[in-house]
């Protein structure tokens, strides 16, 4: 039987997912040797008492956990979705109670003296789980308002568990799951006003420190934008190209009276002038409304009603509800602070690892900047700079391409699944690999804020490690039973 059954492995498993998940751990081990390597000494890769033995014995303890979920009964997952939702869930709970204070973060569970573990990185797997068994449901339909709040229910109740335990980088990781129910049928319009949330608070941010009339810079642009993308939403969504000139055409008469006005010396409030060409807008879309009896022109008009107060809330939600080591990270990123010296000091050291290495880099445990310890966290969060100081340009892009191989991989065993179990869960696990390695990819090199997230298989830690190797397996594993579902 059990000979059977080890044939029937060999023949249905992805070996080539397989394939780069060793070609992965490997390098990141010796990534994570090259980080924690001091000159001269005398300490072996394979020293349990160093950082890059005991990666290895991580390495080891997840392959055989790989092994033995794929030796489990595929249906068990299914089965078992729920139950292992709730026990994270719990696990969660536990963790903002009994866990020690670590560099101003509750997340981590004392095993023993040696071992830690951090819960919020395997209840990735949890809430995939979890996802995929209620999409899964028979007849279900993800458009109903119940089943909406179920679903946001799902992914919100850990990210405030884990918000709760100072982890706002971990918590983040879960709003990736959204990309996810877009490919099951969540409409556009959300991942776009998701998009343009953003936006506006990076502009409204960005552009706050400078007034036109009685707001801001950055609050006027924005109510530009906003104009204009409710033109577009009208010509998308209503194909109403009579409603979106009058509204340019409104906007360009609005502005372009006062402005020739204002050639003239007279003072000209055009922070007033954009709020009532707003409100015109609003009222127009309104009238449009009621004319039609279209949801499409009342939805438009409450879009930019709520742009309005989300970009008047920025200052508040900057200043009163991030904490201030967040503020100082977003600045940095933003360009409005340097501090070189505090909040932008990892970025800084890290770019400069990164420039160092040039086309080809120094050269295996030659890297200047890591081994005389200018980045911190070099070994985890930070483990990027290490490849591209040593490795260079051409290390960093063979790591690039091996994710990038990786991600297309899941999506492409995503689509293949028969079951809407295997697809959802698949799409997840994808989305999070995407996730993590945008983010930690863009933390290093200082496009996005430092949240704190690892990259994949590379970045030292025996959670992390374990955490994406069970989210992988259990997707491999249910991908050789994709012709039984």
């Amino acid at each position: 039987m059990y000979r059977r059954e080890d044939e029937h492995i060999k023949s249905s498993i992805d070996w080539f997912t397989i394939a780069l998940y060793l070609i992965m751990v490997l390098c990141g081990w010796l990534s994570i040797y090259g980080a924690s390597y001091q000159y001269g000494s005398t300490t072996s890769m394979f020293d349990i008492s160093g950082r890059a033995g005991m990666q290895l014995v991580w390495i080891g303890t997840s392959i055989v956990l790989g092994f033995i979920i794929l030796k489990l009964d595929s249906n068990l997952y299914d089965i078992l979705a729920y139950y292992i939702y709730i026990a994270f869930i719990l696990l969660l709970i536990a963790t903002i109670f009994l866990s020690t204070d670590i560099r101003g973060s509750r997340s981590w569970l004392k095993i023993t003296d040696s071992v830690q573990i951090q819960p919020a990185e395997f209840a990735k797997f949890a809430v995939a789980l979890a996802l995929a068994k209620l999409l899964s449901t028979y007849n279900f339909k993800l458009l109903t308002p119940k089943n909406l709040i179920t679903v946001a229910g799902l992914i919100l109740l850990p990210m405030l568990l884990i918000i709760m335990q100072k982890e706002t980088g971990s918590a983040l990781v879960y709003t990736v799951f959204i990309l996810m129910l877009y490919r099951e049928g969540l409409p556009g319009i959300i991942l776009f006003l998701g998009i343009s949330a953003i936006a506006f608070f990076v502009i409204g941010l960005k552009y706050s420190d400078t007034d036109i009339g009685i707001i801001s810079t950055g609050e006027f642009v924005t109510i530009i934008l906003v104009i204009l993308i409710c033109a577009a939403l009208l010509v998308s969504y209503r194909q109403d190209k009579v409603a979106a000139r009058n509204i340019i055409l409104g906007m360009l008469a609005l502005f372009g009276i006062p402005y020739l006005i204002s050639l003239l010396n007279v003072n000209i409030d055009f922070g007033i002038i954009s709020l009532i060409a707003l409100g015109v807008l609003v009222v127009y879309l309104l009238v449009l409304a009621k004319k039609y009896w279209s949801k499409v022109y009342f939805l438009t008009a409450v879009f930019a009603i709520s742009s309005l107060i989300f970009v008047s809330s920025i200052d508040y939600l900057f200043s009163d509800v991030m904490q201030p080591h967040q503020q100082m990270r977003i600045k940095v990123t933003l360009g409005m602070e340097d501090d070189l010296m505090g909040a932008g000091y990892n970025v800084n050291q890290s770019k400069i690892a990164i420039g160092s290495g040039g086309l080809l880099g120094k050269g295996y445990l030659n890297g200047t900047q890591t081994k005389l310890k200018y980045v911190p966290e070099q070994d985890t969060d930070f483990i990027f700079c290490t490849v591209g100081e040593e490795q260079g340009f051409a290390g960093s892009v063979f790591v690039l391409l091996l994710f990038l191989a990786l991600i297309l991989r899941l999506f492409y065993l995503a689509e293949r699944q028969k079951s809407t179990f295997g697809r959802v869960y698949g799409y997840c696990v994808a989305c999070i690999f995407l996730f993590h390695v945008m983010i930690n990819i863009g933390m290093v090199t200082g496009l996005t804020p430092v949240i704190g997230i690892p990259l994949p298989f590379f970045s030292y830690g025996g959670s992390s490690l374990w955490g994406f190797t069970i989210l992988l397996f259990i997707f491999l594993r249910i991908d050789m039973a994709r012709k039984r579902r």
